[in-house]
């Protein structure tokens, strides 16, 4: 069982053991891994966090989009969000969010995940059509490693957001920062020795 409670946003409904989801085919996930965790730093160097994952998400055809260090429950987890291209189809892209809670020999990983259906690139071709091709794609914002994947645009940055409200990048986020603000963490996981890295 996964040590998160009281965590669910209205309107998901469980749909298999540990996931849920809601209308519009966002899925919450919440897992317990009692294993070391494989983070590529300490939470107290996000720099080299970020580099790190940036890296692994590149070396598996993705893209990180955002990390950093955050409170969840009280306690200290990586937030990021990455993109990756939809399986066994042409076009299309998924987006995933997680929160990971490490322990020194566990870890608590909640994601939320959600896809472009219908016409995809909407958002992407309107952002360039607005800034253009030459201002459009970046270098990745944690460094080389993180290039190889997915390109880095400014298409994904959350000013953007409000513009495409629909959007499963955009839903992500919102999912996720309901997430930050109602999660609570069972004190026995809590209490357990911190990740050293």
């Amino acid at each position: 069982m996964h040590p998160f409670g009281r965590f669910l946003p209205a309107g998901f409904n469980q749909v298999a053991a540990d996931s849920w989801a809601n209308d519009e085919r966002i899925v919450i996930q919440a897992t317990f891994f009692n294993l070391v965790p494989d983070l590529p730093a300490p939470l107290t160097d996000p720099a080299a966090l970020r580099r790190g994952m940036a890296k692994m998400a590149a070396a598996q055809g993705g893209a990180l989009i955002e990390a950093d260090v955050t409170p969840v429950g009280g306690q200290p987890a990586l937030r990021q969000i990455v993109k990756v291209k939809l399986p066994n189809q042409p076009h299309g892209q998924a987006f995933l969010g997680s929160y990971i809670v490490p322990k020194a020999a566990c870890s608590a990983v909640l994601r939320v995940q959600a896809a472009e259906s219908g016409r995809s690139g909407q958002r992407e071709a309107t952002v360039m059509d607005q800034v253009g091709p030459t201002n459009y794609f970046r270098p990745h914002p944690y460094g080389p490693d993180g290039e190889g994947g997915l390109p880095s645009h400014v298409a994904d940055d959350p000013a953007y957001d409000a513009r495409f409200p629909q959007h499963p990048l955009t839903r992500v986020r919102q999912v996720m920062a309901q997430l930050a603000r109602q999660v609570e963490l069972h004190p026995g996981f809590a209490a357990l020795p911190p990740f050293a890295g």
